[in-house]
């Protein structure tokens, strides 16, 4: 999906996953040039990678890292894959075939992780490697409707001449948030004497809602049946009953998005709850390791009420991905790549605002990322 983002004019020198599932997705998508490199990035050394890149993009696992995970932060064995792509990172530093640009994304618990530790510890990796580096927190639903802020790190080698425009004198919003400023305060002396508050524009007012991403025939799920649907709503605590009652009085099609959610009842006993929401938004999509975490939509159309699943298209919608994107036929398997996945026009929005100018637009060969 980062490549999606970056587009045409960049040429993929290399990529690696360790899924091979999302292996052939990439191939389905993107041919088979040679390029994908399966398996454990730990295996992954610089001279596997051609050439110099304009770029090297990051996206590592998020579980021990998120709110949701265990806590074992960049120490875990998931979110701990930094490390080994930052040794490739070395090679090619050591190599003279240092990436111009570095570019991490993850999670936004990222900042707090082990009371600010991992952030401070990436930090300080970009300055011992003579990157000038700063951050930015993206919130998907300025491009999609979805809601999914993510934390993007982003290093410039010294050798890259910055152009003054692209950077503000302090934070700005609403990409340096607060959770990102207290994180930057955080930090060590020398790890703010390289840090860059990069200046990005705020994009165009999104004029897409979750209804307008909705199938009417999804070719990958079922609408539940009537007595599913009341299942459903006798989950729903009052005050979410209110808001299917409210939907119901619109006067449009209102589309939600609802979590099972473990809550405690007023005696103090854990019971499953269905909370949705109606603001035009899905929730973050996240990978299915329990029937908990699929998405499931309810649309309203004044007095008539359905639900199902969320359609695997769908995910693919709300990470703004065309619907030529081919995705797996596995239910599963589509809904783990998109909730995996960095969300497209996000990335176009970063490397059009700021990788393009700090590699120099005027250029007319292609840009290269690994």
């Amino acid at each position: 999906m980062a490549r999606a983002g970056l587009g045409a004019d960049w040429s993929c020198l290399f990529a690696n996953d360790f899924d091979h599932k999302k292996g052939l997705t990439y191939q389905a998508n993107w041919g088979t040039g040679g390029e994908l490199k399966i398996g454990d990035i730990k295996l992954i050394k610089a001279a596997d990678l051609p050439g110099q890149p304009d770029l090297a993009w990051g996206s590592f696992p998020c579980q021990d890292l998120s709110l949701a995970g265990g806590g074992a932060g960049l120490k875990g064995e998931r979110s701990g894959t930094f490390y080994p792509f930052w040794d490739v990172m070395k090679g090619l530093i050591a190599a003279k075939r240092a990436p111009k640009i570095i570019a991490l994304e993850n999670v936004c618990g990222t900042l707090t992780s082990h009371g600010g530790k991992d952030f401070r510890a990436i930090c300080d990796t970009f300055v011992k490697a003579g990157y000038r580096y700063g951050a930015v927190v993206i919130d998907a639903a300025l491009f999609v409707p979805q809601s999914r802020s993510r934390l993007f790190v982003i290093g410039v080698h010294a050798d890259v001449e910055i152009p003054e425009a692209l950077l503000s004198p302090g934070p700005i919003d609403p990409f340096h948030t607060r959770g990102l400023r207290n994180a930057y305060d955080a930090i060590s002396t020398s790890a703010r004497k390289s840090w860059l508050w990069w200046n990005i524009p705020t994009p165009a007012r999104r004029n897409s809602t979750f209804a307008d991403l909705i199938e009417e025939k999804p070719a990958s799920v079922e609408w539940h049946t009537a007595a599913e649907t009341r299942q459903l709503l006798a989950m729903m605590s009052e005050i979410n009953l209110a808001k299917v009652e409210a939907a119901k009085r619109a006067g449009r099609r209102m589309v939600g998005g609802i979590y099972k959610r473990t809550r405690h009842d007023d005696d103090g006993a854990k019971v499953q709850r269905a909370e949705v929401r109606f603001d035009d938004v899905a929730g973050c999509l996240r990978t299915p390791a329990g029937g908990s975490s699929r998405q499931v939509i309810i649309v309203v159309d004044g007095n008539k009420v359905r639900s199902r699943l969320i359609s695997a298209r769908e995910t693919a919608r709300l990470m703004g991905l065309d619907n030529d994107y081919k995705l797996p036929k596995n239910y599963n398997e589509a809904y783990h790549l998109t909730g995996d996945g960095v969300v497209v026009p996000v990335v176009r929005h970063i490397a059009h605002h700021l990788f393009e100018p700090l590699l120099g637009v005027e250029r007319k060969a292609e840009w290269k990322a690994a």
